[in-house]
């Protein structure tokens, strides 16, 4: 996979000390990380913070990066890995009955668009909300899994290299994810069109 040219300038010139380069990667990258931190912690805030303290690190620590390799994906595991790290620190759960965030900015806005008609609307959110619901019912860990494979496209032996973990433990962090997701979003299946 080859890196934009735009890309490759900006590390360079985060490499010469030019943080100027700095605000095109938070410009190409800070919205999908913002996702995936979201999608991992279920804290807007704390999603926030993440990836703010990895652009930093990213600067602070430009000649780690291995520029033979492509930026995205290395960026990605460190927001993600951060994400994991922040869950584990507060050692929480968000439970099935918490409020959901009633800002406009949230990854089910940033996700679905609203539909055309007032019907399709009300499905889009309901929608929206199981699936909200579904992902708090996860383990950090289950979350991450489903990030990563999902949400940034990442094989299951890429992810093991992400997470530091076994191609065993990544394949049952997605089998138990996905049962779960199964069971709890079964009620929004599409019907078969003879069933109409």
């Amino acid at each position: 996979m080859t890196e934009e040219p735009h890309i490759r300038a900006a590390i360079q010139r985060l490499r010469r000390g030019e943080i100027e380069g700095l605000a095109v990667l938070v410009a190409a990258y800070q919205i999908k990380a913002l996702r995936a931190a979201y999608l991992v912690t279920q804290d807007k805030h704390a999603a926030e913070d993440i990836v703010q303290a990895a652009f930093v690190r990213v600067y602070e620590r430009i000649a780690q990066y291995d520029s033979s390799r492509p930026f995205a994906p290395w960026f990605m595991r460190v927001v993600v890995n951060d994400a994991l790290a922040a869950c584990k620190r507060q050692n929480r759960q968000i439970p099935l009955d918490d409020e959901p965030d009633t800002n406009t900015n949230t990854l089910a806005a940033w996700l679905l668009d609203g539909g055309d008609s007032p019907d399709l609307a009300a499905e889009a959110g309901e929608l929206r909300e199981a699936v909200r619901l579904a992902l708090d019912s996860l383990t950090p860990d289950q979350r991450a899994a489903i990030v990563l494979r999902y949400y940034l496209g990442l094989s299951e032996s890429e992810m093991a290299d992400q997470l530091g973990a076994p191609p065993g433990t990544v394949k049952w962090r997605l089998h138990a994810a996905r049962q779960r997701l199964r069971t709890l979003l079964h009620p929004f299946k599409p019907k078969p069109a003879w069933e109409d």
